[in-house]
């Protein structure tokens, strides 16, 4: 069965290739339709993202005390991220103090009451590395820390469930510093 069915196929092919009979080329406008939708392509491949003008940095179960961040937080916006870097780098080494008001005893210098969080600085110091990376992504000259929103995350049990750890959900955006401008 099958022989019979290719066997005239083949015949064919080979009367063809003896009488050499051309086919005329006949051109077209499928070339054109297809460069048309080449140039469609292209012009939606250009469309210009919208410029974000923000970065931000969302980190959840961060091992510090979220009452330690809160202070942390509340010290930082404002500021400009370097400056902000350079204070929690001082305070590692003990030399700045973050202000604790109301919660801890005083310490001699500016503040009234606060402590060296290291921990917690350390963790804020990559937070902020980067949020300036991102910013500098993002095209910002000028970045200053708007946000800083710490949150309390789940709280899991320690080894054999004897305590429960400390985990911290933090937030930072930073946008261009809006100089204001002199009546």
């Amino acid at each position: 069965m099958t022989e019979k069915n290719y066997a005239p196929d083949l015949k064919e092919k080979k009367v063809m290739k003896k009488q050499n009979i051309t086919v005329p080329v006949v051109k077209t406008p499928v070339k054109e339709e297809r460069k048309n939708e080449e140039v469609k392509k292209e012009e939606t491949k250009k469309v210009e993202k919208k410029k974000i003008d923000y970065a931000c940095v969302n980190v959840q179960g961060v091992p510090i005390s979220t009452k330690t961040s809160v202070y942390i937080c509340k010290f930082i916006r404002g500021k400009k991220i370097e400056d902000a870097i350079k204070y929690l780098e001082g305070t590692i080494k003990l030399k700045n103090v973050i202000s604790m008001k109301g919660e801890f005893a005083h310490k001699h210098g500016e503040f009234m009451a606060g402590r060296y969080p290291v921990n917690a600085s350390k963790e804020f110091i990559i937070l902020l590395k980067s949020l300036q990376a991102n910013a500098i992504q993002n095209g910002i000259e000028n970045p200053i820390i708007t946000q800083a929103i710490p949150n309390q995350g789940s709280r899991p049990y320690g080894r054999f469930g004897k305590f429960q750890r400390k985990r911290t959900h933090i937030n930072l955006v930073a946008k261009e510093k809006v100089e204001a401008k002199k009546k």
